[in-house]
């Protein structure tokens, strides 16, 4: 059987996380989605800066290839109304009211 150790060197693992940020309820919102390989940040989109950031070689390679595309930008760039906002008035009532 191989070897199942987490460092296998055959096990890879690609995700993103998105975040919502929250000030004085929706006054200040701003939206964070970090692409992560392999435990390591390789690029991000911060919505206070409006345009993807590399944080590796590999990540400033994407970073420049998707600000690059006009409409996948305005699509990260409302992901602040349409992801956060729209989600903080849902959960409102069950999260900050209590």
């Amino acid at each position: 059987p191989p070897d199942l150790c987490p460092a296998h060197p055959g096990v890879f693992q690609e995700m993103f996380k998105s975040e919502c940020h929250f000030l004085n309820g929706t006054e200040k919102v701003w939206y964070v989605q970090r692409y992560i390989y392999n435990r390591e940040q390789y690029v991000h989109f911060d919505s206070d800066v409006g345009h993807f950031v590399g944080d590796t070689p590999y990540g400033e390679k994407v970073a420049r290839y998707w600000n690059s595309d006009p409409n996948w930008m305005e699509y990260r760039r409302a992901a602040v109304d349409r992801h956060c906002r729209h989600n903080y008035e849902l959960s409102t009532p069950f999260v900050v009211e209590r």
